[in-house]
């Protein structure tokens, strides 16, 4: 099973994804390294990624993704997937379950303006907004507020993701 955690900056994809790779002794990994040096640098200097931006560092999750679910190895992927097709990209497979980070923009601003040394700053918070669109019912996205702590938004995580026999590492 692959868990990812989607959202615009500042929602705790990072943090609650490597909490939730502890507690179930999964590999974590989280999609901002994948990303070509040339998105970094625009994101670095305020400038909003195209598709055509982001479609290799799609690619390069999708093929990390299909790395993982081909052993059966169970993992979790903080990733921003903002619009529906990025994420129609990333679910190769039923094992792929995607939970959405929300939180309001007020909280999310408050978090960026507390955050230092990432590339992604607050003034591009409404860029990212302004992609997101929010995961449809039809998804089956799980969607958990990021108004609690890591460890409540984990373990709401844990208790509303289908029961199954891979919540531990084999």
């Amino acid at each position: 099973m692959v868990i990812l955690l989607m959202g615009v900056s500042g929602t705790g994809k990072t943090t609650v994804g490597h909490l939730l790779a502890s507690e179930l002794c999964w590999d974590f990994a989280d999609g901002d390294d994948y990303h070509p040096a040339a998105n970094v640098e625009k994101m670095r200097n305020g400038i909003p990624l195209t598709d055509a931006d982001r479609d290799p560092w799609l690619e390069a999750l999708r093929q990390l993704i299909a790395a993982w679910i081909d052993p059966g190895k169970n993992a979790v992927l903080a990733c921003s997937a903002l619009k529906g097709r990025y994420r129609d990209r990333l679910r190769i497979s039923p094992e792929v379950h995607l939970v959405y980070l929300r939180g309001t923009p007020e909280l999310l601003q408050q978090r960026l303006r507390a955050r230092h040394g990432h590339f992604m700053t607050e003034r591009m918070l409404n860029s990212q907004l302004e992609t997101l669109e929010e995961p449809e019912q039809s998804e089956h996205v799980l969607v958990v507020d990021v108004d609690q702590s890591p460890a409540q938004i984990v373990a709401e995580i844990r208790v509303n993701l289908p029961p199954t026999e891979t919540w531990t590492q084999h």
